[in-house]
């Protein structure tokens, strides 16, 4: 056998070689690959010693070659291929290990200048990769260090690789040439452009939403079913994906759900908003139906209980700390689906150890999303993620008393939880506390009387939030009637004067922060 090694990621190289060089295979390889395989004292042929001639061109040519090429590409059951290769005088290849030149990497340096990342577009890589996968029958091609140990694994125990393995490591193959491209295609698209007057191509700011768009996703798992048991599904995350939800680890409990992952992003998308404080959210059909603040873990999840305790059964529970053995006793007291959170120390994970169905997630804290995407017949639709929170210094007061120190607190509170749940809603909260949630209404005055109606815990000096603007002074006459205190929504209605007046009517506070917050 004889092996083509030109790769730029080196990781686990030398121990490959080893393995291919015991069972007889020979070596031949290129620039940098071959330098490091020589220097670890194993016997490698240049590849200019194959094609005739040296590298060339700072590098640019060093494969693009017919004595390479016919080798790789040569069907070894076609006679006339064979025939034409012993004309020639040219030796076959029996296995092509390439990855390439390191294009993500470049990019994602802020100080590259772009004739250095035109320089890590790979030519002779992606050929090579691509003539081996299409002739995999009779090549095998390996472009992951993550399958040397298997390849070599099968060499040692039968001396070849098997087709099965051969048509994976092809598929993995194109795959991976096809991510490559699609980077370097958007890359060229979105972050350069041809400038008439210096006839230069210059580089300039990404385009949050470019003409076309290239999404390479890589399946995570496949999942039981879909929302509901008639539909299929899977998970998928970017390649790249190295934190969220996508990125979970699950310690224990049953395979996770469609709408088990459904419901754990909005549970750590609203619990990871919170820094001060121990934070815990329950969510169910992404609603958010408890969440607390408090000093430590176990408090904030019995507030967050509190809010509906009925609701809380079946629950989703995220946490934005570690889980202790105290909070663990308390999780395992009801029925939940899922609990997430930054970690689980030893105790919580022998306290919940009996509860096998329960599924634990352990998610590294993250920046959030680049771009938040959704389906449509026919399409997607793409928007820049709902990251950001008007802050006190933006909003404004606009009735004649102004938030105490205490309301402000309770209105900032329920401003963020209120960004977390579906359009139309309300939020009811006090003292760190959700209180109660009018979610998804068609009326923003049914979402307040929605919200009082599915409240546990007395309302009598609460605050509440609004996801957008009060149309009409009836959702603040319904508020009062509650005994709510202050009121924090984004104004905007043509009827601002009418709905300050009933604030003032009836007391209250309000401020308006001029930013909405819909959820559909």
């Amino acid at each position: 056998m004889r092996a083509l090694l030109s790769v730029s990621n080196k990781a686990g190289l030398l121990d490959f070689a080893r393995a291919l060089q015991s069972q007889g295979v020979e070596l031949v390889s290129t620039g940098g690959t071959a330098q490091a395989i020589a220097n670890a004292g194993l016997p490698v042929r240049d590849v200019a010693s194959v094609t005739g001639f040296p590298e060339m061109l700072d590098g640019r040519v060093k494969t693009l070659h017919p004595r390479i090429h016919a080798g790789i590409l040569a069907r070894r059951d076609a006679p006339e291929h064979l025939e034409q290769l012993a004309l020639h005088d040219l030796d076959r290849f029996d296995l092509v290990v390439v990855n390439l030149y390191p294009f993500a990497d470049a990019i994602a340096r802020a100080d590259a200048a772009l004739e250095e990342i035109i320089e890590n577009i790979d030519i002779g890589g992606p050929a090579l990769i691509r003539a081996a996968g299409k002739n995999f029958r009779h090549v095998v091609i390996v472009t992951d260090p993550s399958d040397y140990d298997a390849v070599a694994a099968e060499l040692t125990r039968a001396g070849d690789v098997s087709l099965a393995t051969r048509y994976r490591l092809a598929c993995k193959a194109f795959d991976h040439t096809a991510r490559y491209d699609a980077l370097i295609a958007d890359f060229l698209a979105n972050r350069t452009a041809f400038d008439a007057a210096t006839a230069q191509v210059e580089m300039r700011p990404a385009e949050p939403f470019p003409p076309r768009l290239s999404l390479t996703l890589m399946r995570r798992q496949a999942l039981r079913y879909g929302e509901n048991p008639h539909q299929s599904a899977a998970l998928y995350a970017t390649a790249e994906q190295v934190g969220g939800l996508a990125a979970a680890c699950q310690l224990q409990g049953k395979e996770l759900s469609f709408n088990n992952l459904l419901d754990a992003d909005a549970a750590w998308g609203l619990a990871r908003e919170f820094r001060a404080a121990a934070a815990c959210v329950i969510v169910k059909h992404t609603n958010p139906c408890g969440v607390g603040l408090a000093a430590v873990p176990l408090e904030a999840f019995q507030l967050a209980r509190e809010t509906d305790p009925t609701a809380a059964f079946g629950g989703i529970v995220a946490f934005n700390q570690t889980v202790d053995a105290g909070t663990a006793t308390e999780l395992a007291e009801i029925f939940l689906e899922v609990v997430i959170a930054p970690g689980f120390d030893d105790a919580a994970r022998k306290v919940l150890q009996a509860k096998k169905n329960l599924r634990l997630l352990v998610i590294a804290d993250d920046a959030g999303q680049d771009f938040a995407l959704r389906a449509i017949s026919g399409g997607i639709l793409l928007q820049s993620p709902d990251d950001q929170l008007a802050t006190p210094e933006e909003m404004r007061v606009v009735t004649r008393r102004a938030p105490s120190e205490d309301e402000w607190r309770d209105l900032l509170f329920a401003w963020t939880v209120c960004k977390h749940v579906k359009s139309n809603a309300i939020v009811y909260a006090r003292q760190g506390q959700l209180v109660g949630v009018g979610a998804g209404q068609m009326s923003r005055v049914d979402a307040v009387k929605l919200g009082a109606l599915k409240a546990h815990l007395p309302l009598a000096g609460a605050v509440i939030a609004s996801d957008a603007f009060f149309p009409f002074r009836d959702g603040l006459d319904e508020a009062a009637k509650r005994g709510v205190r202050a009121v924090i929504q984004p104004g905007g209605s043509i009827r601002d004067e009418e709905v300050i007046a009933a604030a003032n009517e009836h007391g209250m506070a309000m401020a308006f922060t001029g930013m909405r917050h819909f959820r559909h």
